[in-house]
């Protein structure tokens, strides 16, 4: 009996690569790397119905937890932009008081 191989998709891109950009036919392809031709059929297909949502334009909905992080982090950014404004103005001060400009 023929054990399943267990191919990650690093791979399977590599297999579907060749017969791509070298138009090696798929049944070269099925031989060489002994998996069944259904199966390399398979994999074009899916490659390509995923092929649409690399080039669309649409956002990807973010999830709850990741939409809460991107708040929690811009009002860390908002607050730490008060401090330097902050900062920035007592350094304005000091620098007048020094040089005797008030």
């Amino acid at each position: 009996m023929n054990q399943r191989k267990h191919l990650t998709a690093e791979q399977k891109v590599l297999i579907l690569r060749e017969h791509l950009e070298n138009q090696i036919p798929l049944s070269d392809l099925s031989e060489k790397h002994q998996i069944h031709i259904n199966v390399l059929y398979r994999w074009k297909k899916e490659l390509f119905e995923g092929a649409s949502e690399i080039f669309s334009r649409k956002q990807v909905k973010q999830s709850a937890a990741e939409a809460r992080e991107v708040e929690r982090l811009g009002t860390k950014l908002r607050d730490k932009d008060k401090l330097i404004a902050e900062l920035v103005q007592d350094n304005i001060a000091l620098k007048k008081s020094l040089n005797g400009d008030n």
